[in-house]
């Protein structure tokens, strides 16, 4: 059984049930590779490459899952010749995987398992044995993946159906591979042609065309008086921020920006957690009621004074006192900026909620498709290195408890947004590559992280590298990397 105390149990339980679904598919359909892309519902999503998946064969899939996990055949890892690893996926007809290879210099590793060879990036449990506790839950064309989650101290989560976020990865897929950038191997191509500032001007074009998408749908809502925004850690949220507002002015459209922080009680006031320390991610540790007294009064067209946390004084102080038109929607930003509790008595019709995340699309092959989140957690590695002088370990350190804020926070409000934003770049892994090797490169071989540093590195060897000098200067992406027209 898995030590759900360790980080990474949970990637290891993941990667292992990629293995085990691609091998009882294998021995079940020879003729169908699985393609796996992102969570969906804190599960996998896998589905056939070429053929859907039906329900009947998914019930014969989990059957042969469940006689490789009785047998518990022992899962060995060997080290091979890009050579030899070719040749044997491309005598199975796999030219994902061979076409992947093109771009590693070194040897790979396959894992066997009784008569199967894979390669699997990430780490796998010793034997089929560990894999007993899972569930497939059929979702056309494909299905869901459920296992134990670390953040559900080893419990399966309970299945939840999620539309607006299905629909948004779906058409991230969709515009990654229209754009030839769904596999690394692909984008890498691109560039060899000379083909990235072409793919660096679609990108932002998609942006600049969801933030013109935004401001219509907001101006379209007369009503609207609140604008929350919220996402996970390095979403982008502060460039984003910046450029709604500048859309929001083609029609005529004002905002006033107001920040949640400048809303915590003070530290005595605040919740505490299981250790007995402030919980400041508390949606408690929040002045609620004069939260929402401030913006029903701005809206009322009344005189508010603003409160402002005095570090100096180290406490809370207040603006002078102003007034706003019935024309000046309000805009927040903040962890808990969707959660209904914190704007509880502004009325519904009169907020509208934006979601915003990167939603990355793109795989190393069929079977390996690039975390949503380690996306998120190279930005905040290279942000947090150049702007905020804080290590790489120190950022992998943090990293745990963002996510657990993250997963009691903000994703459970992902479903009540009116807009859910797309923030990724499908270009800047080949940007974000040159600025995270050097920091990953400075985590040593003694240090508790060095197996999530050289997972992260092992992956960023499979692109090319783009010049930075061709990110453009209101790019969402030089909010980590610089150099943004932006303040920050």
């Amino acid at each position: 059984m898995l030590d759900y105390s360790f980080y990474d149990s949970t990637r290891i339980y993941a990667t292992s049930m990629r293995y085990l679904v691609a091998m009882a598919t294998y021995r079940t359909y020879p003729e169908i590779e699985i393609k796996f892309s992102n969570s969906i519902s804190m599960g996998i999503y896998g589905r056939g490459v070429e053929n859907d998946i039906n329900q009947e064969m998914l019930k014969n899939i989990k059957k042969e899952m469940d006689n490789i996990i009785a047998a518990d055949y022992k899962i060995t890892r060997k080290q091979v010749s890009i050579d030899y690893a070719k040749d044997y996926y491309g005598s199975l007809g796999y030219d994902d995987k061979v076409n992947a290879l093109e771009y590693r210099k070194e040897k790979v590793n396959i894992y066997t398992c009784d008569d199967y060879k894979n390669y699997m990036y990430g780490y796998m449990v010793p034997s089929t044995s560990y894999l007993k506790d899972y569930e497939l839950v059929y979702l056309n064309p494909g299905f869901l993946i459920q296992y134990p989650r670390r953040e559900e101290k080893g419990e399966i989560p309970e299945f939840s159906n999620s539309p607006k976020f299905f629909d948004v990865l779906s058409k991230a897929e969709e515009w990654s591979k229209n754009l030839k950038v769904d596999m690394i191997y692909k984008m890498n191509h691109r560039i060899e042609n000379g083909d990235a500032k072409k793919l660096i001007e679609i990108c932002e074009n998609g942006h600049d065309q969801q933030l013109k998408t935004l401001a219509e749908k907001i101006h379209a809502r007369k009503d609207v008086r609140l604008i929350a925004i919220a996402g996970p850690s390095s979403s982008g949220k502060t460039t984003f921020s910046l450029r709604l507002e500048q859309a929001l002015k083609t029609y005529d459209i004002k905002p006033l920006m107001i920040s949640i922080d400048n809303y915590y009680l003070p530290v005595e006031q605040a919740p505490l957690d299981e250790h007995g320390k402030p919980d400041l991610e508390h949606i408690d540790a929040l002045d609620i009621e004069l939260f929402n007294q401030n913006i029903l009064d701005l809206i009322a067209g009344k005189a508010v004074e603003l409160p402002y946390f005095d570090f100096m004084l180290r406490k809370r102080s207040f603006k002078p006192a102003f007034i706003i038109d019935e024309k000046t929607p309000i805009v927040i930003e903040g962890i808990h900026a969707l959660n209904d509790q914190l704007s509880q008595h502004i009325p519904k019709h009169q907020k509208f909620k934006i979601y915003i995340s990167p939603f990355s699309q793109i795989n190393i092959d069929y079977n390996n498709p690039i975390n949503l989140t380690d996306l998120r957690l190279l930005r905040r590695i290279v942000r947090d290195l150049q702007f905020r002088n804080t290590s790489p370990e120190e950022t992998l350190d943090m990293w745990p408890s963002v996510r657990r804020g993250e997963y009691k926070w903000i994703y459970p409000h992902i479903e009540n947004s009116d807009f859910i934003f797309n923030s990724e770049l499908s270009y800047e892994f080949a940007i974000l590559k040159q600025y995270a090797e050097d920091a990953l490169n400075t985590i040593d071989r003694e240090s508790h992280h060095f197996i999530q540093a050289n997972r992260l590195l092992k992956f960023l060897k499979y692109f090319k590298t783009i010049d930075a000098s061709l990110v453009p200067k209101h790019s969402l992406l030089r909010e980590f990397i610089g150099g943004s027209q932006f303040e920050h």
